[in-house]
């Protein structure tokens, strides 16, 4: 895919979407490895159910990560000039991710021109667990 432009988006346009695997136990563990969040309510079942979870279940900035790699997917980091995320539901195992975006918003700020893109994060039953936005410059 071509990197965009200002002059090539328009209000409405959407990111090509991310598509992930089912999460399962590797990915929590290897995110909380890859991230330093070894809080045991992701990796270890026993915790989790005490805490009253039947299972363990993704970190939080797992599902934002993957957003941010739908966003990078788009534009390059460089551009990335704010992101925001609100958690809006837990995301278990087996729950296989599609992360979404959308421009809603062109304007020019700091003597950039930037774009507003909404972003979210849904399970195989259409739940959204995470959905925020993002601003990015583009040239």
């Amino acid at each position: 895919m071509t990197a965009p432009t200002f002059d090539s988006v328009q209000v409405g346009d959407a990111l090509p979407g991310l598509q992930l695997p089912p999460v399962d136990r590797t990915t929590l563990a290897l995110f909380g490895g890859a991230s330093g969040d070894h809080n045991p309510i992701h990796i270890d079942i026993d915790f989790a159910r005490r805490a009253g979870m039947p299972d363990v279940f993704a970190q939080g900035m797992l599902g934002m990560a993957w957003l941010g790699r739908l966003l990078t997917s788009w534009a390059p980091e460089s551009r990335l000039r704010r992101f925001d995320a609100r958690f809006q539901g837990i995301t278990h195992l087996g729950n296989a991710m599609r992360c979404e975006g959308r421009v809603v918003e062109k304007f020019e700020a700091d003597g950039e021109r930037r774009v507003r893109v909404e972003v979210h994060s849904t399970n195989q039953y259409g739940q959204t667990k995470i959905a925020g936005e993002a601003v990015v410059a583009l040239p």
